[in-house]
């Protein structure tokens, strides 16, 4: 079966154009499964059925997958089944009488309008990486930019002039995003004192960069984040992508149209961005909770 998944894995890439963290939960996904299938000595894809699919499901719930990675797991499967049906590698796709395991759809966490502020006022002095964090963070609060798109900016993505930048989504797609006066304050702090000390030989088109010049990398941006929610005080879980949801509802919360969120997100569907709705609608709800009489 690994022929079919190597033709599969490069299907996507190549043709689907998926981003590379994309490819990788595909790729564990179905490696999970085929070799589970291997196990249950099911050697080609005509030997595949329902009830099969439904077993290898029940084993990733004994062994602990939560309804989300499981459902994850089957829209992987089913891709990889209609992809051999249409490759004429199998006549039949197993897949269609399989459902989703159900599960409660998780609000995104975000931060509360102060712990923001701590959060991006936590780089302090003006050292090169205290300048570059705080651009960083700023950024990333300002736009509402996925952590793969922050760590791939190139300098010529930037139009300060103007006020906003380019930013490149998932599959490529090109979106125009604002910045606001903190950031641009910011990122020109940051152009003019800090990077050239990082990009010593001025050739390097990334521009947030590490000690050695080189674009930094997602796990270094966690890293940071994590380190800088600690210096602010803030302790409870936190992640690159908590900016990015805190974006989103705050903007909401004051008011700002749900199309225009979902253009500044890259949102492909509007559905997506409507969870933020449901955020603001919570708070509301604990508010009223908490302060009316009879809440």
């Amino acid at each position: 079966m690994d022929q079919y998944l190597d033709l599969f894995m490069n299907y996507l890439a190549v043709e689907r154009g998926l981003a590379r963290n994309t490819l990788e939960a595909y790729g564990r996904d179905l490696s999970r499964y085929l070799t589970w299938l291997q196990t249950a000595g099911v050697t080609v894809p005509e030997a595949i059925s329902a009830p099969l699919i439904l077993r290898f499901l029940a084993v990733c719930k004994d062994e602990g997958l939560a309804p989300r990675s499981r459902s994850r797991a089957l829209v992987a499967i089913r891709t990889f089944h209609k992809f051999l049906v249409a490759e004429r590698l199998c006549a039949h796709n197993p897949t269609g009488q399989v459902t989703a395991p159900r599960s409660l759809a998780a609000l995104p966490k975000t931060l509360s309008p102060q712990d923001v502020d701590a959060l991006l006022a936590s780089p302090k002095g003006e050292g090169m990486l205290a300048r570059r964090d705080r651009a960083m963070l700023e950024i990333l609060y300002a736009t509402g930019l996925r952590v793969s798109e922050l760590i791939t900016l190139k300098l010529n993505d930037l139009q300060l002039d103007v006020g906003y930048l380019t930013a490149f989504g998932k599959r490529g797609k090109q979106r125009i995003v604002p910045l606001g006066e903190a950031a641009i304050a910011e990122l020109r702090d940051y152009l003019a004192t800090a990077r050239p000390k990082f990009d010593r030989g001025g050739l390097t088109p990334v521009l947030f960069l590490n000690r050695s010049g080189m674009g930094l990398t997602r796990q270094g941006f966690w890293k940071m984040i994590k380190r800088r929610a600690r210096e602010a005080g803030i302790h409870r879980h936190i992640t690159p992508h908590t900016l990015r949801h805190s974006f989103a509802t705050h903007l909401l919360e004051n008011g700002a149209d749900l199309r225009a969120v979902q253009a500044m997100l890259g949102h492909a569907d509007i559905s997506t961005t409507q969870i933020y709705t449901h955020v603001t609608r919570e708070r509301l709800r604990q508010i009223h909770a908490r302060h009316h009489p009879r809440g």
